[in-house]
């Protein structure tokens, strides 16, 4: 016992003595920003420069919420200097940054406090304001590293789920996040991180969380149980996540206490970088390890269709494209107007809608083309063996037209319908409502006619948004849906419960589908550009034959 106490003490006196020896950084500011991504807002930030700073070599970075006060608070400077020095960490500049404030009329009166908007909330303006204004802003000036595996952000409270958030935002920017007694409660939507943790496609993100048995428990929820939840949650989804708990309140002591602690395993193994880290509880549905979104030189694509082979069409000025097996592409055929859905039976069969001359048409690869349907402005389209399934957006109406009987019926809905997919079965039709937060689903009878028509698909909504921009669908041989949304490709079970979200490579979605030579690749088109995506799922043509799939769980 005498020997273990002397070496010790004997740690202890030489961690004092680094530490006392520890070249001292430098605080910087405070300096004045006003924003343009928060307009009107007018904030402080400070600056720490480590005494090792070289400007020739480019430096980490810590940003934390809430500024200087919050650094104060946890002793932050000093722990840096003492970090660096021991080399527990990397070189790093801080930058503390407060929140934002828009100055009021009179002098007497309170600003607009920013706090709340800018830290409590989800989406990526935080992380925006961050990348594209302070960053560089701070960067002109000192030698910051870009890479996101050298740059951290932190805070407490709100400060924290903020943190949390840029980096789940921005994993191209930031790899490492320290939260302490985070705000994941229902103060502006935070409250729904956990469940968007399990769904979304993992990120390559290091997370350290701390919160104590006595933190705030008000209308908004109970701290303590959402920190727990989110462990659990990062914990189950395979994130590298760590955790220190205590039996304090909303306060910064027991985050004080552990931060040198926490930074040293948040930057643990550096320059090593963050890796995506994936638990046995997850079921990543079709992802595959080290497979991510490739961008094809195509021309400007609007919608896609696929033929039995897995060839790809797609459409775009006036014009239809198809990606061969091999990967050429070659026009098949051209339009007098606008193309809006297009659907393929038969390997070779094209029914096209032209939106200028307002009909669905059979284009051969030849250039002829026989008018279907006339009078119709179909925007997505679908077909199975029994017949053309369509939506017309404007008209709120979803249209079927009978190849035996050659005649179209039409079914009425609340909101403007987009995109559409049969089941694996045969037996429903799923169709996005442009103006609504749940999918609809339809019952197909024997002869195709659609009846039994109700909301079905529960969609997650981007934030800030009335509705999840719901567009082109399909469907997988296990009867899962896969729907282009704003939020990402959302996919849904046979009970209408997203499962699973896949990051989309743009923003503005517009159709998806599955094709290739074995029907496992995914292809999106965002904003005119075709991308593609290889996946352990197998995707089915609702024109071949009906597939029996899985009893799913109820």
């Amino acid at each position: 016992m005498k020997k273990i106490l002397v070496v010790s003490v004997l740690v202890m006196l030489t961690s004092t003595t680094i530490q006392s020896q520890a070249r001292v950084g430098e605080i910087k500011g405070p300096f004045i920003w006003k924003s343009k991504i928060y307009p009107g807002t007018e904030r402080e930030y400070w600056l720490y420069l480590p005494a090792q700073y070289d400007a020739a070599k480019p430096a980490c970075v810590i940003v934390v919420e809430d500024g200087l006060g919050r650094a104060n608070e946890w002793k932050l400077p000093t722990v840096l200097d003492s970090l660096i020095a021991l080399n527990q960490i990397p070189v790093m500049i801080g930058i503390f940054i407060d929140h934002g404030k828009v100055p009021s009329a009179g002098s007497d009166n309170y600003p607009r406090f920013n706090r709340s908007f800018e830290y409590d909330a989800l989406g990526d303006r935080h992380a925006r304001f961050l990348i594209e204004e302070i960053l560089p802003e701070v960067g002109s000036k000192y030698n910051l590293s870009k890479d996101p595996n050298d740059r951290s952000i932190s805070g407490a409270s709100s400060g924290a789920i903020a943190a949390f958030n840029v980096a789940w935002e921005r994993p191209d920017q930031f790899r490492r996040v320290l939260s302490t007694i985070g705000t994941y409660v229902g103060l502006r939507g935070g409250d729904e991180f956990a469940t968007l943790v399990r769904k979304e496609e993992p990120r390559p993100l290091r997370v350290f969380l701390e919160d104590g048995n006595q933190d705030l428990n008000i209308y908004a929820g109970d701290w303590w149980m959402a920190n727990q939840n989110m462990l659990s949650a990062l914990t189950w989804a395979g994130y590298e996540v760590n955790h220190q708990w205590g039996d304090g309140g909303h306060n910064g002591k027991h985050g004080s206490a552990i931060l040198a602690e926490a930074l040293k395993w948040l930057w643990k193994d550096y320059p090593a970088p963050v890796q995506i880290h994936k638990g046995t509880s997850r079921k990543l549905y079709p992802l595959i390890e080290g497979e991510s979104w490739k961008e094809l030189n195509t021309e400007k694509v609007n919608k896609i269709a696929v033929n039995e082979k897995g060839e790809v069409f797609f459409t775009g000025n006036h014009t239809i494209y198809r990606i061969g097996l091999g990967g050429d592409i070659s026009i098949v055929a051209k339009t007098k107007g606008d193309i809006g859905g297009i659907a393929i039976q038969d390997g070779e069969k094209l029914y096209v809608s032209d939106l200028r001359q307002r009909k669905i048409l059979l284009v051969d690869v030849d250039g002829t083309s026989k008018e279907v349907i006339s009078n119709v402005l179909a925007d997505y389209m679908t077909l199975s063996s029994k017949g053309i399934y369509f939506t017309e957006t404007l008209k709120n109406r979803i249209g079927y037209y009978s190849f035996s009987k050659k005649q179209t019926q039409y079914v009425a809905v609340t909101d403007h319908p987009t995109g559409l997919a049969i089941s694996a079965e045969q037996t429903f039709l799923t169709v996005g409502l442009a103006d609504a937060i749940f999918g609809y689903s339809l019952k197909i009878n024997e002869d195709g006619s659609l009846t039994e028509g109700q909301e079905y698909i529960h969609y997650h909504i981007p934030y800030g948004v009335a509705i999840p921009k719901v567009r082109g669908m399909t469907v997988d041989s296990e009867n899962l849906l896969y729907t282009a949304t704003g939020k990402g490709i959302q996919i849904s079970d046979q009970l209408g419960r997203v499962n699973f979200i896949i990051t989309s490579p743009a923003s503005g979605m517009d159709d998806v589908k599955f094709g290739g030579t074995d029907f496992a690749t995914l292809y999106v088109s965002c904003h005119g550009k075709l991308y593609s995506r290889k996946t352990t799922s197998k995707g089915i043509l609702s024109s071949q034959a009906a597939v029996k799939p899985p009893k799913p769980g109820l």
